[in-house]
């Protein structure tokens, strides 16, 4: 399947997409295109809270942006594959049998398949601004990443297959 329709996928059934996902074959240029992928659009999503920054306060929008690149594009990758390996850690401890490209591919997938509540929040913190609605889409967010990365470790360590 393609990586879109298995985003959609995911929402249904994100332990099925992320088996699937395991028996195609962990390659490390896959998960890295997958997290810069995640990456970018989570740039993308902070181009309208940007955009809005630089109106209210009069800061100029090129700086501001480039900012959020060398955060999101530069320094968030690197933040992602430290909290994969400790995450592989952990997995470990609990006695999960895996290596850590699973880790990997559990987080950068979930951070992938979480991104059109990103985009979404992206929107709603550019357009509306804080309020319930940017707690409640950010809430949202947090909740469907954290089930996607649960559900991803958990058919990457202590699944049958």
């Amino acid at each position: 399947m393609s990586v879109t329709q298995d985003i959609v996928a995911t929402y249904m059934g994100p332990r099925k997409v992320f088996a699937r996902r395991l028996a195609v074959g962990l390659r490390e240029d896959r998960l890295l295109a997958m997290l810069m992928a995640g990456c970018a659009l989570a740039f993308i999503a902070q181009m309208p809270v940007r955009a809005r920054e630089a109106h209210l306060t009069g800061q100029e929008l090129n700086m501001l942006l480039g900012g959020s690149l060398l955060a999101v594009l530069f320094m968030a990758p690197l933040l992602l594959y430290g909290v994969a390996l400790l995450a592989h850690a952990v997995a470990r401890l609990f006695r999960g049998q895996g290596d850590s490209a699973r880790a990997r591919l559990a987080l950068f997938w979930a951070f992938l398949a979480a991104s059109p509540f990103m985009l979404l929040n992206g929107l709603v913190a550019g357009f509306i601004g804080s309020g319930p609605e940017l707690t409640l889409v950010g809430g949202l967010w947090f909740v469907l990443f954290l089930w996607f990365w649960g559900s991803g470790m958990v058919q990457s360590y202590w699944a049958k297959t």
